[in-house]
């Protein structure tokens, strides 16, 4: 029996590579509490375009909720979500209950995208959601404050990442939502 080839342990060794770097673990794995208390599998999402944004209601960004809403009604029906997760690490701009953070939600911004229990995004007992977005995002690194948007690809993998700053109707994120239901 003769030895493989260099280049054929080479190839062999390629697609060993690949076929790991292709079954990295999805963000969207592992489950969730929705803000109604039910638990939800991230799996569900998965062959969708999702926006996963940590959301405050005392933050000088709350107003984002509006453009969240916008951009979810006009591509909901082309396999678009937005998850948005409370969170209270940035100036303690998110003191309410879960109950308290939905009525805010609904009353104020009529928010219809999935909504979820309160999580920690930074720091000590940081969620394994956020900790898989912050590790597979280009630029990785930790939230930095309220309204940072991860958009994940239909594959499951974050695509891009967008900070406080630019908002959902910012020409950036629609192209990159756009980009990402065309694949």
């Amino acid at each position: 029996m003769s030895r493989p080839s260099l280049s054929t342990l080479l190839a062999l060794l390629i697609l060993v590579i690949g076929a790991v770097q292709a079954s990295a673990d999805s963000p969207l794995s592992g489950t969730v509490k929705k803000i109604d208390g039910s638990e939800v599998d991230l799996a569900k999402y998965k062959g969708k375009v999702v926006m996963i944004v940590n959301v405050a209601s005392r933050c000088g960004a709350t107003p984002q909720y509006a453009g969240l809403q916008k951009l979810y009604d006009t591509y909901k029906d082309k396999g678009f979500v937005i998850l948005g997760f409370p969170a209270n690490e940035f100036g303690a701009q998110e003191p309410g209950t879960d109950a308290e953070i939905s009525k805010f939600c609904t009353s104020n911004y009529n928010v219809t995208f999935d909504m979820f229990s309160k999580i920690v995004v930074k720091g000590d007992g940081q969620a394994p959601l956020y900790k898989a977005l912050t590790t597979q995002a280009d630029p990785a690194g930790d939230v930095k404050w309220n309204f940072e948007k991860f958009l994940i690809g239909k594959d499951g993998q974050v695509a891009a990442r967008f900070t406080t700053r630019t908002t959902p109707e910012d020409p950036q994120v629609v192209k990159a939502i756009e980009a990402a239901l065309a694949k």
